[in-house]
């Protein structure tokens, strides 16, 4: 893999990731309602999971896809409908002294699998594998991309969580969350429209 086609990836892969979508609007509300600490491994179970992807693509996933495109097409439809799940609790959640007792982020695993039914993961990954991993040297390839690609999201979600996390006293106020709240559930709403449009 050439140090030009490397770079080229590099500005993709963090052009992905710090652009809005699902993990970064759900990075920015749990940063509001549970602070940057315990948003961390949200974080890095995004990044885990976006990796594991890439390489399975890479190693054949790809081509299951390719052979059965309804299974494809299943998750991806599961995917958006459990976006809408997620879009109506965030719209129905209010400030944290009005939810119940002990609420919880996302953490390490359920952010993990939740880039299976993630519709721009699974676009971000097969367009990764298909564009910048060249079939000589491929499986060493792969490997690059992933490595690039933990680089290029770890920061990329580390921005969305703080961000949340700064505007927590801003939103201190019940109806300031309120509003945010409904924000983030049109947004997550929003990132369905490649699901719909494809």
């Amino acid at each position: 893999m050439t140090g030009e086609l490397m770079l080229a990836f590099a500005g993709f892969a963090f052009v992905a990731s710090i652009t809005p979508g699902p993990n970064n609007a759900m990075l920015l509300a749990s940063g509001v309602h549970f602070g940057f600490r315990r948003t961390v491994p949200h974080m890095i179970g995004i990044s885990f999971g976006c990796v594991v992807m890439l390489v399975l693509v890479g190693f054949g996933l790809g081509q299951v896809f390719t052979a059965v495109p309804a299974l494809y097409t299943a998750l991806r439809w599961a995917g958006a409908a459990y976006l809408l799940w997620l879009a109506w609790a965030i719209a129905r959640s209010g400030p944290a002294d009005e939810r119940p007792a002990g609420p919880r982020p996302f953490g390490f695993w359920p952010a993990a699998f939740f880039q299976w039914v993630n519709p721009k993961a699974w676009i971000m990954v097969v367009g990764a594998v298909s564009t910048y991993a060249p079939p000589d040297g491929f499986a060493g390839s792969v490997a690059v991309l992933a490595a690039l690609m933990t680089l290029a999201c770890l920061p990329s979600t580390a921005v969305w969580a703080a961000f949340g996390a700064a505007l927590r006293p801003f939103l201190a106020d019940p109806r300031r969350m309120r509003v945010f709240n409904i924000a983030m559930a049109v947004l997550l709403v929003l990132s369905l429209i490649p699901v719909v449009a494809t």
